[in-house]
């Protein structure tokens, strides 16, 4: 059980700002989903949790310890990135044996196991894996290493719908079974949408949300009818998208949906929908774009 603190941390590549002083505690034994678009700064982010970049400024601490050059720190953490970081010529059960050295705690029981729901032959080198089995001997890898922290960056690549589905469903399961701290930073949102519990976006250098997934859904609704009576029910409000056909119109607005705007909308003839969260994401990066 461990609480990852970031407080004002800033980071530049090349004189751009990637970073700026972001503010974000991950608390203990919770499933949170990473979200941002491309160059968003999420890798980056990940990057300085894990000591593999070094801050321009803040600080990044686990259970209170800097992170920075903090063996004790860092071996709380399991870190699944894109990049093949294993010897290509290792074989994957070779790969576990070579895990355990470093995470005591290692569970090479758990791995074989997972290797066979996965149909992943552990006599493979790495090098001949194709890119969703080398995804799949990653995501064991990590879910074996029995850290406090898993962080999974973009875990699915590569995988096809069954063995996606097979992830998900074994991530639960671990989860359940040991409670930790897991951090999932993908771009197929609406796969991830029911396990998370908490959503952070990363927008232009900065953080747009931070929100429990629940209470974030909350902030946002769809209001449809007839375009005239969106049009005088919308007034003043926070509009983040609106689709319109002949005479009928939808807007999603971000805000509190009051009794006022529940009454407003049974007089006018109106019906509300929630909004998915890949499409709030949508919205918000959008919006933020502007």
């Amino acid at each position: 059980m461990s609480i990852i603190e970031i407080k004002k941390v800033s980071k530049s590549y090349n004189k751009k700002q990637v970073l700026n002083n972001i503010n974000i505690t991950f608390e203990e034994n919770k499933i949170y989903g990473l979200l941002g678009r491309n160059g968003a700064g999420k890798t980056t982010l990940l990057n300085l949790i894990t000591d593999r970049a070094v801050v321009d400024s803040g600080e990044i601490t686990i259970d209170g310890e800097n992170v920075y050059e903090n063996d004790n720190a860092l071996e709380k953490i399991y870190f699944m990135t894109e990049r093949t970081l294993y010897p290509e010529d290792y074989k994957v059960k070779e790969i576990f044996k070579w895990t355990k050295e470093f995470y005591n705690n290692f569970d090479s029981e758990y791995a074989l196991e997972l290797a066979k729901k996965f149909n992943l032959n552990i006599n493979t080198k790495i090098k001949n894996l194709s890119t969703g089995y080398n995804s799949i001997c990653k995501i064991i890898t990590t879910l074996a290493s029995n850290a406090n922290v898993l962080i999974f960056d973009e875990p699915v690549l590569g995988l096809d719908a069954n063995h996606r589905e097979l992830f998900y469903k074994v991530l639960m399961e671990n989860y359940i079974k040991s409670p930790k701290t897991i951090i999932l930073s993908t771009h197929i949102i609406e796969e991830v949408s029911n396990l998370i519990e908490k959503v952070i976006i990363l927008n232009n250098s900065k953080v747009i949300s931070s929100d429990e997934a629940e209470e974030l859904l909350k902030k946002a609704y769809t209001v449809s009818g007839l375009t005239e009576n969106i049009d005088k029910f919308v007034e003043a409000k926070n509009i983040v998208n609106v689709e319109e056909i002949t005479s009928f119109k939808s807007a999603t607005i971000i805000g509190n949906l009051t009794k006022e705007d529940k009454k407003l909308a049974e007089d006018l003839g109106l019906k509300f929908s929630k909004v998915e969260l890949q499409k709030l994401f949508i919205y918000l990066t959008e919006k933020e774009e502007v």
